[in-house]
């Protein structure tokens, strides 16, 4: 844990660092409102402030209200007060601005040390709401086994995005991938093989596409990918080197390793033509069983602009 001390008084900044050094803590100390700002603004900010109530350049007051309206992604800094009795009455004042507790001069050493361990169970329990709220989130939208999107996810990714290129004009790619003979893998050598044959694909599309893309698990072994700005063309094209990554390389299962292929549809929005996204999945969907049909392991492609398949590739 680490502490931010700000105070103007000579007297006071002595006796509060000299205990603070005796009980080991790791602090840094301020001597204005401005410097004690530029500490917390900085990534690795102290944890807890001990903040005078008058402060030149900026008073405690206001650096609780600053504290209190950065960003959430911002870690949580529990803010101590220091007044005198003539300034009691201001407490409620301070708490109001988002001060966390606060301490009347003079003060004992114990019960300075007391503020700070409650400050310190404060924060750490705050760390630890964050940590599981984020869990959480992640499990929310994404898929546990391959850390991909999931399906409402990377549908909602696509609806975004298609939303984007109206209003500028240009097209996006989907696709819509599926292992081929996957059935087969399970059957042969078990469930966490096919696991591990789900996992290492997810990873080669991640690896194989721009950190922009969008990359979800649609469905079982089927995935979809959102390519934003591609055309038809360029859609087939970046279809095509991803599906060479998952080919070109076996994957290790638990019994040995197996070579996986990939059959590809896919789709471009084009700016030009209506199109919705169920509309725009039923074609990648198509075209994705037409790879199926001509022999597997290879893209095929619907044409929105001539309502027509092409050759596959």
């Amino acid at each position: 844990m680490k502490i931010l001390l700000a105070e103007d008084s000579k007297r006071y900044r002595q006796l509060i660092t000299d205990y603070l050094e005796k009980c080991e803590f790791d602090f840094v100390v301020a001597e204005d409102g401005l410097t004690a700002w530029k500490y917390l603004e900085d990534e690795a900010a102290p944890n807890v402030a001990l903040l005078d109530w008058f402060l030149p350049g900026m008073s405690a007051l206001e650096l609780c209200q600053r504290i209190r309206t950065r960003t959430e992604n911002q870690h949580y800094v529990y803010t101590i007060v220091l007044t005198t009795k003539s300034q009691r009455g201001a407490v409620l004042e301070a708490m109001d601005a988002g001060a966390d507790d606060f301490l009347t001069k003079p003060f004992d050493p114990p019960e300075l040390k007391a503020r700070l361990m409650a400050g310190k169970r404060i924060v750490l329990l705050q760390r630890e709401l964050i940590a599981v709220r984020d869990c959480l989130r992640f499990g929310a939208a994404h898929d546990s086994l391959t850390s991909l999107l999931n399906r409402a996810e990377i549908i909602a990714v696509l609806r975004l995005e298609l939303a984007r290129a109206r209003r500028e004009g240009t097209p996006v790619g989907i696709v819509l991938a599926d292992l081929d003979h996957f059935k087969r893998i399970n059957h042969t050598f078990g469930n966490s093989a096919g696991d591990s044959v789900l996992q290492e694909t997810a990873r080669r599309f991640r690896s194989g596409l721009r950190v922009y893309d969008g990359v979800g698990r649609y469905g079982g072994e089927e995935f979809l990918l959102v390519l934003p700005g591609c055309d038809l063309a360029s859609s087939i094209g970046r279809s095509d080197a991803v599906r060479e990554l998952i080919s070109g390389e076996p994957i290790v299962i638990p019994q040995g390793s197996v070579t996986t292929t990939v059959s590809m549809g896919v789709v471009s929005a084009d700016s030009t033509v209506d199109t919705s996204v169920e509309m725009l999945l039923e074609k990648a969907d198509k075209a994705l069983y037409q790879a199926k049909r001509d022999g597997r392991n290879r893209v095929v492609s619907y044409d929105v602009v001539t309502g027509s398949f092409a050759a596959s590739y």
